[in-house]
């Protein structure tokens, strides 16, 4: 098999999928003998053809978008501030805020040069997710957990933006969502 070969199947990975795995790429080129030099080689050559796009340590996007890091921490999703702007309840720029079960390392990282900010949460309170229409569906709390993360982060919003998402709520809804948190929580939900 030539070169070639593993150059359009990784062109055809990248045309299926805007987020690419340093191992998904190992895999396609799974047959040659020095399987690890050949990837980083491939990979080197695609950032500098500008095919390919670092996102996070093994993580690669087909172009530029810093939302897409959060393909990088499954199982995670865009939520609190930035949700409320997916909603339409905020009119603020934010940065992207990817909320993730799993055990990373919190805070703001550089990716594509801006700022993205990494939370963590409990895989108990994992739900509430609703997908974007477009091409790839980026998932976004919904406006219900949106609200509950709010609370459980400790986050304030203003009068207005609460207002706003109150407009938005589905109440049974947020009744479930609600039961599944802790009693402060719940008490904060019912002062609503």
């Amino acid at each position: 098999m030539g070169k070639q070969k593993y150059v359009k199947d990784v062109e055809q990975l990248l045309q299926k999928s805007a987020v690419v795995s340093y191992r998904s790429i190992e895999r396609i080129i799974n047959e040659k003998k020095n399987v690890r030099q050949y990837t980083k080689q491939l990979i080197r050559n695609f950032i500098r053809q500008g095919k390919l796009f670092p996102l996070t340590k093994g993580w690669y996007a087909a172009y530029e978008d810093t939302s897409l890091a959060v393909f990088c921490f499954q199982p995670a999703y865009l939520g609190l501030q930035d949700a409320l702007s997916y909603h339409n309840a905020w009119e603020q720029e934010t940065i992207p805020i990817i909320i993730t079960t799993k055990k990373v390392r919190q805070g703001v990282r550089k990716v594509f040069g801006s700022n993205i900010l990494i939370r963590r949460i409990d895989p108990a309170y994992f739900f509430g997710i609703t997908y974007s229409e477009d091409t790839p569906a980026l998932p976004y709390s919904g406006v219900e957990k949106t609200l509950l993360d709010f609370l459980y982060f400790h986050e304030q919003c203003s009068p207005e933006t609460r207002q706003a998402i109150m407009k938005k709520i589905d109440r049974r809804k947020l009744k479930k969502y609600t039961r599944q948190y802790p009693l402060w929580v719940r008490r904060k939900v019912s002062k609503m």
